[in-house]
């Protein structure tokens, strides 16, 4: 009866079996990845939170709407800094993946540390391509500039390339462990800071049990740094303090993880099997 049912056809000449059949398939796939399920709910929520925390702040703190544009622009293009420097490295280093290189690299000398240092010089690059466009495009659309943000703009910068530094060799880390049902947290990942970063509201706009979780963050001291100056006119060199002491912790975290799993990937010869 089962068989009889898969052979039957549409109107139009179509299969339902084999439509079911593709269905099936992908059913089981998404079943046996915890990361794929967890991805369908993650978007929706992440811009949830987010939004949900920016408008808690704005109905609360009504006079800063008025100088709300700069503020959200800025907000904007150094929250690209972060997601730019963890894609300059996680994509990078997916471009050897997906092409089976890692293997070919690693007969040669190149030691991973060396690796892991081009990564770093190809996140700046990728940034700087990425990010730049979009700064220089608001300054004719909506008469901001970045750059009237003066020198607090570069350790602002450095602080928030050396957190996705950070978590993209994590992230590359994770890949080298679980391979493709991994790959997911090279966009995923660094979003899931967002909400806890204050990217668009003041970290105290956060419930009170939520806060000390944010300052676990670098980004959480940039943009309260960034804030500071923009309505304040003052640099908080405590707020810089913060960021560059949590960004040594997140760096160390992610030389240890990307090295631990690449010398058990190279045990394991899973460098041999990396790939699409």
């Amino acid at each position: 009866m089962t068989s009889i049912r898969l052979r039957q056809k549409s109107p139009v000449g179509l299969s339902f079996g084999r439509i079911g059949a593709i269905v099936l398939r992908h059913y089981y796939l998404l079943k046996g990845s915890w990361t794929r399920i967890v991805e369908l709910a993650y978007w929706p929520t992440m811009q949830m939170i987010i939004w949900g925390f920016t408008t808690q702040f704005f109905i609360g703190h009504s006079s800063w709407v008025a100088r709300a544009t700069g503020v959200l622009l800025a907000a904007v293009l150094l929250w690209d800094i972060v997601f730019r420097a963890q894609l300059g490295i996680t994509v990078s280093f997916l471009e050897e993946h997906w092409s089976r290189n890692l293997a070919n690299l690693f007969v040669t000398p190149l030691k991973p540390t060396e690796f892991a240092l081009g990564l770093m010089v190809m996140s700046i690059i990728r940034t700087a391509i990425g990010v730049g466009p979009a700064v220089l495009l608001a300054i004719p659309l909506y008469h901001f500039s970045i750059f009237d943000l003066g020198l607090p703009l570069i350790p602002f910068f450095t602080c928030l390339m050396i957190m996705g530094w950070g978590i993209g060799l994590a992230v590359c880390g994770l890949i080298l462990r679980f391979g493709a049902g991994a790959e997911s947290f090279a966009w995923a990942t660094v979003f899931g800071f967002a909400p806890i970063s204050g990217i668009y509201y003041p970290i105290s706009t956060l419930p009170g049990w939520l806060q000390p979780v944010a300052w676990l963050t670098p980004a959480a001291y940039v943009f309260e740094g960034m804030r500071a100056v923009m309505y304040e006119g003052v640099f908080r060199w405590d707020l810089l303090a913060g960021a560059l002491i949590v960004d040594g912790v997140y760096i160390i975290i992610g030389i240890v993880l990307f090295f631990v799993a690449f010398r058990w990937a190279r045990r394991q010869g899973k460098l041999l099997q990396q790939g699409e």
